[in-house]
């Protein structure tokens, strides 16, 4: 209903209006009689004092007022307005006075025009409220239509050739954009155009670059836009935006359209046992479900979608009929890695002895976005060192940058504390280097950097998939290596394996909850909830399980812990010589590469299926003391 108080605004506009009268003169003239007199009459007056005033414009006319209370007007020829009749004036003691001209024709309708103003603003105010509040306030505004930005006749300039790797999504793409461009083809087969793809992947591994490099090849009309850009404060809006996405694609029809991070409206509605939700959003979701497939569906046009919280999203939306494909955009693998980087280093110049393959293996689990970051900061390294070749060290550094943080110099460290850095880095490497199932050692530092003292860096020659459970028990004795080092050489431990017990522990409960991998608690499952791409962590209230459950998988977990400290505490002192040289040279150079570690230990350094290792580049390898 429209608001009661808009009748108010017809008071207003009538006292406004009164103002307005008695500031602009323009618009009433005097109620007093006026006499008009002709130039000799005006004289004979002025003679017989029975003028009082006279006002003399420009253009000859002249006004007044008589000594009897009325006006008068007249009008004084131009070669008599002299100095004489100025004297005659004075000489009957006329008040004289100099005005200018009269007001026009324009000013006067300015005037009116102002002075009407308070009704018509406020007129057409009270007419739009009594249509509604929020259909005025919209229809006002604009904020019902859509906010999509449209590439119809300037295209992006990105194409599929600078999306390197993932040639399984883009041809799964590039197909739907071929149902556009010759949907006769498809037809005669008896084939229909999918109506939606959904992209699902982690954040930074290219599902916006893709859907540009579509708009890029498409040539269709292609609209983007962003999920959070059709819900706001007013209600109804979230419906109509989506009305008018669907009415302009279906004007340029065939087209494309890209909803970017749908889950901001396409999450799951709440049932009957849900105590909150959001009508607004779901009545946003209900016109989408509509539009793409409901009793008018939209034919021509191909919705894509992306979004790295797919478990988040309605059933009804995901369903065939609105998106029928799924595609995932995994992190990339090694070879889609060296691909990645060869498009963000083609214009930098690079050193001869720069092989993106190293710098691919050293990187795993870096997204797409990570190896962009990756080249720019490596960049800025060589710059900062005052060159314009990019050389391996850049990149190494520009790699510990991201993955630990800025590197501070080795002086923040007091003797004692960068002893105990070296021992507990060295029982990590040592251990590292002795466990036959675990990840080769490719570098050791106790250079501090970011919130870690030191670090030993382990990296794969190959790309896992799945992790046996000999791998998952190495990984926990080197996690709990350094400390053990630290009550070995030190005799007590300290706060920076914090971090490490932490990891350990976690990996140990997925162990016994999800993996099955203890006896005791059985062949069963408990992953903990939360986004697939994301991660979260589980809530405390929603524990599946008993609670001699949580005591069984708590008496598991510390078992573990303690066998794999156990073991890490025995090969470290069954090495006791190859971990004291090992911290020598750790205190000594600060940084020692992964071939020294193996050569200390007396093992060999392990090599790929190409005959490679993990040492970033073998020049840089320290030699054993």
């Amino acid at each position: 209903m429209p608001p009661r108080w808009r009748h108010i605004l017809w008071v207003i506009a009538i006292a406004a209006s009164v103002a307005l009268w008695f500031v602009l003169p323009a618009t009433h003239t005097s109620s007093t009689p006026t006499d008009n007199f002709t130039y000799s009459q005006f004289l004979t007056a002025v003679d017989a004092h029975q003028v009082k005033t006279v006002t003399i414009n420009p253009d000859g006319a002249a006004s007044g007022g008589l000594v009897n209370g009325r006006n008068y007007v007249t009008r004084i020829p131009a070669d008599l307005a002299g100095s004489s009749l100025l004297d005659r004036l004075e000489a009957a003691k006329v008040s004289i006075t100099a005005a200018s001209s009269s007001p026009s024709l324009g000013s006067q309708l300015l005037s009116w025009l102002l002075l009407l103003s308070p009704f018509l603003l406020l007129g057409w105010l009270w007419w739009r409220m009594s249509r509604g509040a929020g259909g005025a306030l919209r229809g006002a505004m604009g904020v019902g239509r859509s906010r999509a930005k449209v590439f119809d006749a300037e295209q992006p300039s990105t194409t599929f050739a600078d999306v390197a790797g993932y040639e399984g999504a883009k041809a799964e793409i590039a197909e739907v954009v071929d149902f556009l461009h010759r949907p006769d083809r498809y037809r005669r087969a008896g084939a229909a155009a999918p109506r939606g793809v959904l992209m699902v992947g982690p954040p930074g591994t290219g599902k916006t670059l893709l859907a540009r490099a579509v708009a890029g090849q498409a040539g269709v009309p292609f609209f983007s836009v962003a999920g959070s850009s059709f819900v706001e404060m007013f209600v109804g809006v979230g419906a109509a935006r989506v009305r008018d996405l669907f009415s302009e694609a279906r004007k340029r029809a065939p087209a494309i359209v890209f909803v970017d991070e749908i889950d901001a409206i396409g999450a799951r509605r709440g049932g009957s046992g849900v105590m909150v939700s959001n009508d607004e959003r779901e009545q946003t979701l209900n016109q989408l479900l509509s539009e793409m497939d409901g009793f008018d569906p939209a034919t021509g046009i191909v919705v894509l979608a992306a979004t790295n919280r797919p478990e988040v999203l309605d059933p009804a939306l995901l369903r065939p009929g609105r998106f029928d494909r799924q595609v995932v955009i995994p992190l990339p693998n090694l070879a889609e890695r060296r691909a990645i980087l060869g498009v963000h280093c083609r214009d930098k110049p690079l050193g001869e002895d720069v092989r993106l393959d190293d710098v691919a293996r050293a990187t795993p689990g870096f997204s797409g976005a990570d190896l962009a970051n990756l080249a720019n900061e490596a960049a800025i390294c060589a710059v900062r060192a005052g060159r314009e070749l990019l050389e391996p060290a850049d990149f190494e550094e520009a790699r510990d940058r991201i993955v630990l943080g800025r590197r501070e110099g080795s002086n923040v460290l007091l003797p004692e504390e960068k002893r105990a850095v070296a021992v507990h880095e060295a029982g990590h490497a040592v251990v590292a280097a002795l466990c036959s199932h675990a990840d080769p050692v490719a570098k050791v530092t106790i250079l501090p950097a970011g919130q870690a003292l030191g670090a030993t860096h382990q990296l794969p020659l190959v790309e896992r998939h799945l992790y046996g459970e000999d791998y998952l028990e190495d990984s926990l004795a080197v996690r709990l290596a350094g400390r053990a080092a630290e009550v070995l050489e030190l005799g007590q431990g300290s706060t920076g394996a914090a971090n490490d017990l932490a990891e350990a522990t976690e990996l140990a409960i997925k162990m016994v909850r999800e993996f099955g991998l203890s006896d005791a608690v059985g062949p069963i499952g408990y992953p903990r909830g939360g986004s697939v791409f994301l991660g979260s962590s589980e809530p405390l209230s929603s524990r599946p399980f008993a609670e001699a459950t949580q005591a069984a998988i708590d008496e598991e977990v510390a078992r573990l812990l303690r066998d794999a400290e156990r073991r890490a505490t025995s090969l470290l002192d069954g090495h006791r010589d190859s971990l004291a040289n090992l911290v020598d040279l750790l205190l000594a150079n600060e940084t020692v590469d992964g071939a020294d570690v193996y050569r200390l230990v007396g093992r060999s350094e392990p090599e790929g299926a190409g005959g490679e290792t993990m040492g970033p580049h073998r020049s840089a390898a320290t030699p054993a003391a």
